[in-house]
């Protein structure tokens, strides 16, 4: 099984997620995206459940000398969320990562600014808050994004994927009310090899989308 694109991952992902609608296991909820990738897969979901939509910015902490490889990520103004065991096997510290940390965290700033046009983060107390990505690998930024809901004192987080890797998905179903993912290969290497397009999005693209549910 393959998905074509976002799109249609997000409306295999909103089916799974209506069903729990008609069941009232999704009450008041609010999408959060994590874009960019994220934001075209939620579109979907929001327009289905029906839903607000919004952005999560998270960013991906990287090796100092290798930064395609993650080390934790951040989101909002919550400390790093760090993987203390690669960072030992990386000889890492949290000082050594400090730099990193800060120029993630402005480019988090910025994109928050961007998406939202000057609109304030929504409210969560209470609401069944829906993360929605495009796919999950390590789900480190994941992680993230669930334990920043969490301190938003929401009623439900649900965390909702087209496709996982299952050991990962595993892993999150203790930060998570519930984990929706519709498609969980045996075996993953990466999130982009079940999809036929999996083209990079840019910050047109996220507003294009945002503005248009």
């Amino acid at each position: 099984m393959r998905y074509r694109d976002r799109a249609q991952a997000g409306r295999e992902l909103a089916a799974a997620l209506g069903k729990l609608r008609d069941e009232d296991a999704l009450p008041d909820p609010v999408v959060l995206a994590l874009p960019r990738g994220g934001v075209a897969v939620a579109v979907e979901v929001a327009r289905e459940l029906p839903a607000p939509l919004d952005v999560l910015v998270v960013r991906k902490i990287g090796a100092p000398s290798h930064e395609e490889f993650g080390v934790g990520a951040i989101a909002g103004d919550d400390p790093p969320l760090l993987d203390r065991a690669t960072l030992a096997h990386l000889d890492l510290t949290e000082e050594s990562l400090a730099p990193v940390v800060e120029r993630e965290r402005q480019e988090l700033r910025r994109r928050e600014r961007r998406y939202r046009e000057g609109r304030p983060p929504p409210e969560l107390r209470g609401r069944t808050v829906i993360v929605v990505d495009d796919g999950l690998a390590t789900g480190s930024t994941a992680r993230a994004a669930l334990r920043h809901v969490r301190r938003r004192d929401p009623a439900r987080t649900v965390l909702a994927v087209p496709v996982g890797a299952p050991d990962s998905l595993d892993a999150l179903a203790a930060e998570a009310d519930l984990v929706v993912c519709p498609y969980r290969p045996a075996f993953f290497s990466a999130v982009g090899q079940w999809y036929d397009d999996f083209g990079q999005l840019t910050d047109d693209d996220v507003l294009e989308a945002l503005r248009g549910v």
